[in-house]
C-alpha cells in the first residue's frame, strides 16, 4: 500500500476521533495548503500571510454560507510538525460540522491524508528520525502509563542516540580499515581498534536484550486465573481489575464460563481471564465451560493458580501443578490468608487474601517479573519494542560477531571491512539514514489517519 501519492499534495485529515465531542481537530499540511485555506475564511484573516505559530479565530465559509466558527493554528515551514506549511483547525465536534469541513477541504484541493502521512512527511523532511517516528505511533497506542513513558523516551531520541554511538564507533573502525587497505605497506599491527568493536557490540547487544520487555509493555500479556471451585478466583479477578466484574459467591461453581477484563499490572497491559473452577463436571453446561477454561489456560502467557488456604491442596490441585509442562509461567497463590484456621503455605506459594488485598503487591511484582523474564529494566534504560528495529539490531550483531571471528582468524582488512559495512548498514536503516520506500510505506500504514 502506497501511503503518499505525491509529497507535494496538500493533505487534510481529522486528527481526533470521528465521534461527537466538544471539539475536533482537522490537520492540513503541504505546499500551498495555507493558500488553499485563505478563500475559506472570513473576518480579514489570511492564513497564507499570517505568522507561524499563531492562532486566529475566524468563520469558515462555503460560498456565502457560514460553516463553523473555528480557531486556526498556523504553522510555517520549516518550523512545523511536518516541516511544511500547515494548519490545525479547531472546530466544534459535531459529526455534521466535521463532515462538512472535510468535504469543503476536499473540494478546495486537499487530498485525504493516508495513515501516518503527517509523520511520514516529518521524517522525510528531516524533522525526526525513523525511531522517533515509530515512537509517535507507540505513544498513540500505549495502553498503560509505563508504556507511554517508554514511548516518550524513544520519541526524545533515546534509541537513536545509542544506535548513533554504535554507528560512530564502527565508522572510526571502518576508516582505519580503509587506511590499511589503501596503504598495506604501512601496516604495523592488526589495525583494528578492538575497543571500538567492543563498544559497538555492547550497545547493540544491550538494545537487543531489551526487546522482549519492550514488546510486552507495548502489546501486553494474557493471564488466566485458575484453580478449584471457590478458591477465590473471581475475588482476585475483581481486585486486580479494581471493579466488581465477576459474581462472588460461596456456592461452588458460580463461574461457568470465562470472563475477561483489562488491567495495568506494574505498567504491563494485562488481559485477565477469570475461569470456571476445575472439578469433575456433572452436566453438559459445566463440561462445556471447563473445556473453554482449559483452552484459555493453554493459550495464556501466564497462569495464576489459586488454592484455598483453609482447605489445602487436594489431589486435583497436585495433579494440575505437578503436571504443568508449558513454558508459560505458573504462579501458585495460597489464598484466603485472612481467614481463621488458614493452613501454612507450602514452599513456592505466594500468600494472599483476595478479599482484603493482603499480598496483592507481591502477586503483581511476581507476575511482572515472570512475564518480563526477570526484573524490569531501570527507568533510564530505553527499551526497543519495534520488531523492525529488533531485526535490524540482530542483523547488525550478527555482522559484528562475524567481524570478531574474522579478526581472530587473521582475515585481511578488506574482508573485515565488509562485515563492518554490513553492520553499519543495518544501524543506519534503523535511524532512517538508509531507507527503503516499501518498508516506509508498510511501517507508516500502521499509524492512525491524522497522525
Amino acid at each position: 500500500m502506497i501511503v503518499i501519492r505525491s509529497p507535494d499534495d496538500p493533505i487534510a485529515a481529522l486528527a481526533t476521533p470521528a465521534a461527537s465531542s466538544a471539539l475536533a481537530v482537522i490537520r492540513v499540511s503541504g505546499p500551498g495548503s495555507l493558500e488553499l485555506l485563505s478563500p475559506l475564511v472570513a473576518r480579514r484573516f489570511d492564513p497564507a500571510a499570517a505568522r507561524g505559530h499563531t492562532i486566529h479565530r475566524c468563520v469558515v465559509k462555503d460560498g456565502d454560507e457560514d460553516v463553523d466558527d473555528v480557531l486556526i493554528a498556523v504553522y510555517k515551514s520549516p518550523k512545523s510538525y511536518t516541516g511544511e506549511d500547515g494548519a490545525e483547525i479547531f472546530c466544534h465536534g459535531s459529526l455534521p460540522v466535521i463532515q462538512r469541513l472535510l468535504s469543503l477541504l476536499a473540494r478546495s484541493g486537499f487530498r485525504a491524508a493516508g495513515p501516518g502521512e503527517f509523520t511520514q512527511r516529518a521524517f522525510l523532511n528531516g524533522r525526526m528520525g525513523l525511531t522517533q517516528a515509530e515512537a509517535v505511533n507507540e505513544i498513540v497506542r500505549a495502553k498503560t502509563d509505563r508504556a507511554r513513558g517508554l514511548a516518550l523516551q524513544r520519541l526524545g531520541g533515546a534509541i537513536e542516540d545509542r544506535v548513533q554511538k554504535a554507528r560512530d564507533a564502527l565508522l572510526d573502525l571502518r576508516a582505519s580499515l580503509e587506511v590499511l587497505i589503501d596503504y598495506p605497506d604501512e601496516q604495523t599491527d592488526s589495525g583494528v581498534d578492538t575497543e571500538k568493536l567492543d563498544n559497538a557490540e555492547r550497545i547493540v547487544m544491550e538494545l537487543v536484550h531489551t526487546y522482549p520487555q519492550g514488546r510486552i509493555y507495548q502489546e501486553g500479556v494474557s493471564v488466566a486465573i485458575a484453580g478449584a471451585t471457590n478458591a477465590g478466583k473471581s475475588s482476585l479477578f475483581n481486585l486486580l481489575l479494581r471493579q466488581d466484574r465477576a459474581i462472588v459467591s460461596e456456592i461452588h461453581g458460580t463461574t461457568r464460563d470465562w470472563l475477561e477484563g483489562t488491567a495495568s499490572i506494574q505498567g504491563i497491559p494485562v488481559r485477565l481471564f477469570d475461569t470456571a473452577g476445575l472439578r469433575a463436571a456433572t452436566d453438559a453446561l459445566e463440561i462445556q465451560g471447563l473445556k473453554k477454561t482449559h483452552e484459555v489456560i493453554d493459550s495464556a502467557d501466564a497462569v495464576l493458580y489459586l488454592v484455598d488456604g483453609t482447605r489445602g491442596m487436594d489431589a486435583a490441585d497436585r495433579k494440575f501443578l505437578d503436571g504443568w509442562q508449558r513454558p508459560a509461567p505458573l504462579l501458585r497463590v495460597w489464598n484466603k490468608s485472612d481467614l481463621r484456621g488458614v493452613l501454612p503455605a507450602p514452599e513456592g506459594f505466594l500468600t494472599a487474601s483476595a478479599v482484603t488485598g493482603t499480598g496483592i503487591d507481591d502477586i503483581q511484582r511476581a507476575l511482572a517479573e515472570a512475564t518480563l523474564g526477570g526484573a524490569p529494566f531501570g527507568g533510564a534504560e530505553p527499551l526497543v519494542d519495534s520488531e523492525r528495529q529488533r531485526d535490524l539490531l540482530t542483523s547488525a550483531l550478527a555482522s559484528l560477531k562475524r567481524l570478531r571471528a574474522s579478526l581472530s582468524e587473521g582475515a585481511t582488512p578488506d574482508l573485515l571491512a565488509v562485515d563492518c559495512a554490513e553492520a553499519m548498514d543495518s544501524l543506519e536503516e534503523i535511524t532512517g539514514a538508509v531507507t527503503n520506500a516499501e518498508v516506509l510505506d508498510r511501517m507508516f500504514s500502521r499509524f492512525c489517519v491524522g497522525k
